[in-house]
């Protein structure tokens, strides 16, 4: 074995015991708050001793950090790769969406800590993650901007329209909001496998954004019942819109 092998099984040796801690250490976090823990806390959480912890990280700061570049690294590279060799904007956002949920339901713990403890880390670092997360946002923006570019092919239905940048963007959010929720329910036992949590989104997506639903469109039309609050405008525009959204909408979250 030459000198390099040996440093390389080295450094896959470190690279692995390192993940192993940091997902133990989320689940840490995730249980008792990033603020509820101390370095010894998570030193005997992760099952090693305080000075063997140090090896890896100086801070529970560094670990935070880490644990959210690591996965919006892993999150994009993997995504990346799995979007090789399919043009289909609809099967582009399924897989996507597989993507996303199948990170999840493997790193639960991780996920919570993405979602709750977000704005712990100082600005600094802050601003490292944001560009991360924007950088991941972006692939699924651009693919949500090419669903509603493509238009519904259903028979009937509103063809592809034009919408502007900030109603693609409310629309990008609010596929990401269903996503990074999803950890919060999901159950295996009575939710099915992550393929079924990702066709489930992926078809409240489509159909929410291009399909034309005959039913949606009659009920533009209709008053508020007597006496009800009337929805104020921004709300009747969104109803108004649904069918120009059905022609095309727009991308996702800053927090994914």
């Amino acid at each position: 074995m030459s000198h390099v092998s040996v440093e390389d099984s080295r450094r896959l040796r470190q690279e692995a015991q390192r993940a192993v801690i940091l997902e133990a250490a989320a689940a840490a976090i995730s249980e008792n708050g990033y603020h509820g823990m101390t370095m010894r806390g998570l030193a005997r959480a992760t099952g090693r001793g305080l000075a063997s912890f140090y090896n890896y990280f100086s801070s529970k700061e560094d670990v935070l950090f880490s644990l959210q570049t690591d996965a919006f690294e892993t999150l994009t590279n993997a995504v990346i790769v799995a979007l090789e060799g399919i043009d289909d904007p609809v099967e582009r956002l399924y897989t996507f969406f597989l993507n996303h949920v199948r990170y999840f339901v493997e790193h639960r713990s991780v996920m919570r800590v993405l979602v709750h403890e977000a704005a712990a880390l100082p600005a600094g670092r802050r601003k490292k993650v944001r560009l991360l997360k924007q950088g991941y946002f972006q692939i699924g923006r651009d693919i949500v901007a090419s669903v509603l570019a493509a238009g519904c092919k259903a028979p009937g239905a509103d063809g592809a329209a034009s919408l502007v940048p900030a109603e693609v963007e409310r629309i990008a959010y609010s596929v990401f909001g269903m996503l990074n929720w999803s950890y919060g329910w999901y159950d295996p036992e009575h939710h099915g496998t992550p393929e079924d949590v990702a066709r489930t989104i992926h078809t409240v997506a489509v159909c929410g954004l291009v399909a034309r639903c005959p039913q949606r469109l009659a009920q533009e039309n209709l008053e508020p019942y007597p006496g009800a609050i009337a929805p104020p405008p921004l709300v009747r525009k969104a109803g108004r819109g649904v069918a120009a959204l059905n022609k095309r909408p727009s991308p996702a979250g800053k927090n994914s």
